[in-house]
Order: structure tokens, then sequence, then C-alpha cells
């Protein structure tokens, strides 16, 4: 009997390529003169060829097993293997990068996973200040080692979640509430380092490529009283500085006229004690001349206050050392007077 080949060029029209089973019941029907074991040969090559020879995609590894003990390692392309079941290909993508969820909705076979309670109970985390803070965020990852991926740990995929939200915990619980919200970029780089340190000591095999935190904040019962204390602190906050103007005027205008205050009574304690010395040395300079010529230094200083003092006296009236009787000189005064009138 012939090739059914008008239903294969239908299968493949169709978009379907030929089964192996219908390849076999083809080969059944054709009558092949000589019996049935050439049949049956064929069919074996067939089978032999079909479970021997496997292909590996690009940017990904073939790990063989021989009765499930590890053997080698296959590159992409064609490859070959002992046939029948004896040996087992587990084909490893090394170039796709996987993705884990924490904490965001939707992420029902995550929320099975994990042994907390709550819809979203992973990302509920206590910060540094005792604060509980809301931490979603999400890990992408790759397979680095094929043989560490499936032979080391039993459940890689379990043991990452579990491994990432230890290490978030760990980093977030070392910062307070207001680092937590705003610094969401240094938190997600440092526990990227923590979780590829602790997957490392497990041997699991897997690169961790980016952490990524998503919006952080505190659980909606408690958003009220946190923004409560955050107006409070924005107001403290207002008023140091404030306070800090006013002492950054006040203080040093002070320092500025105390300044000022010593500066002038230094000038003054100069000037009172060059005038003190200039008036010591003008008397130094007159005691020398006096040394010298002691009367005639006695009469010039005799005649000058003389002269100095005279005009300051107003009337004078010269009167002879013989003259015994003053009454003629009693009204002189009003004389006077009445002449400058």
């Amino acid at each position: 009997m012939a090739w059914d080949w008008e239903k294969l060029n239908h299968q493949q029209k169709g978009g379907a390529p030929p089964q192996m089973e219908d390849v076999l019941k083809q080969i059944k029907n054709i009558k092949i003169p000589g019996g049935t074991i050439l049949l049956a040969l064929l069919i074996v090559v067939l089978a032999v060829g079909y479970s021997s020879f496997f292909t590996i995609d690009s940017g990904s590894v073939g790990v063989v097993q021989r009765f499930g003990k590890f053997i080698r390692t296959a590159p992409p392309g064609l490859n070959f293997k002992i046939p029948f079941g004896i040996e087992h290909v587990s084909k490893i993508p090394q170039e796709k990068v996987f993705r884990e969820e924490f904490g965001l909705r939707g992420d029902a076979d995550a929320r099975q996973q994990t042994s907390f309670v709550g819809e979203n109970a992973e990302s509920l985390m206590l910060t540094g200040d005792l604060n509980v803070a809301v931490v979603p965020w999400i890990v992408q990852y790759r397979v680095k080692d094929p043989y560490n991926f499936l032979f080391k740990v039993k459940d890689v995929r379990i043991l990452l979640r579990d491994l990432s939200e230890a290490s978030m915990r760990l980093v977030v619980g070392d910062r307070s509430i207001n680092e937590v919200i705003t610094k969401r970029q240094e938190i997600a780089d440092m526990a990227s380092k923590v979780l590829q340190t602790e997957l490392d000591k497990a041997e699991t095999g897997i690169h961790v490529v980016t952490v990524e935190l998503k919006r952080t904040n505190v659980p909606p019962q408690v958003q009220p009283s946190f923004n409560e204390v955050n107006q409070a602190t924005q107001e403290k906050e207002k008023m140091i500085y404030q306070a800090k103007e006013d002492y950054n005027k006040a203080i040093p205008a002070a320092r500025g006229e105390a300044e000022r205050t010593i500066k002038a009574g230094e000038g003054y304690a100069s000037q009172r004690v060059n005038s003190a010395k200039g008036d010591a040395a003008r008397f130094q300079q007159v005691y020398l001349e006096y040394a010298k010529a002691k009367d005639v230094t006695r009469r010039r200083l005799y005649l000058e206050t003389i002269k100095e003092l005279l005009p300051k006296l107003g009337p004078k009236y010269i009167v002879d050392d013989n003259q015994k009787n003053m009454l003629p000189f009693l009204n002189m005064g009003k004389e006077f007077k009445g002449a400058e009138k």
C-alpha cells in the first residue's frame, strides 16, 4: 500500500507536522516483500534515531544524566545521547531572565508559597525605628551554573523566595521608615548583594540580575497617623530652622558690637597711655632744662603762668607795698564799672 501523502500534505498545510504515530502507521501499512522482520528493523532504527539525537536552543545548555547521574553538559545545537531512556537531557536556559515578585497584587502563586497570613504579608516589614513598612519588590535572576541549579537544591524557587525575603528584611531592619521610603535604590542594591551572597553559599547556581523596589509606604491603617507625625516633624524642623536663622542674625551682630566696643576701649586706652607718655616726656624735658638753669627756668615758668592767668582775672589793681591807707581804693571798682557803661 502506498503512503497516504494527501493526508500528510493536508496536515502540513494546516500547520501541524506529521506525528510519529502517523508515520509508524504508514510504515505498517507498507507491503514489503520479505516479511515483517525488515519492517521491525526499520521501526527500531527510526526509534533509535529519534531518541538518540536532540537539539539545544541558543542561550541554553543541556544537562545529560545517565540513570539519574550527571554525566556532562551539552552545548547549543544538535547533540547525541544514548537512547531508550538510558540518558536523559534537561534543557536549562542560561540567558533567559526569570522574575519573582514579592508583595505585589496578583502574585497568587507567590502568596501560596509564603508561610505568612494575608494577601501581601511578605511585604510587611519592621524597620530599625520600630515602624511597619510595606516593601514590595521584584527579583530578576538567571541560571549561571546548571549543575548546581539542578542537583544542589531540591526546590530552587522556594529557596530563592525565602532567601530574598530574609535578605530584604535584614536590610530594611537596619534603616528607619524615612530611609525605607526615600532611599529605595540604596536598599535594593544592598539587598541584591546580600541575596547573592546567600545564594552562593547555598550553591543554587543562580545569578541575581537586579532587585527592584517598588513604591514603599506604611500600611493604610496607619497612614493618617504617619502623615500627622510627618507634619509634626516638618513643623519641628521649620521652627528649628527659624531659630537658627534668628541665631545667625543676632549672634553675629552682638559679636560685631562687642568687637567694636573692645576696639574703641583699646583705642581710648592707647590714646590715654600715649597722652600720659607725652606729658611725662614733656615734663622730663622741662625738668632737664630746669636742672641746667634753675633761676632762669623758674622765672620763665612764673612769667608764662602769669601771662596765662592775668587775662582771666578781670580788673587788676597794683598797690604799692608802702601804701598804708586802703580807703581811697574802696570805690575804685564802682568807678571802673561806671566807666565801662
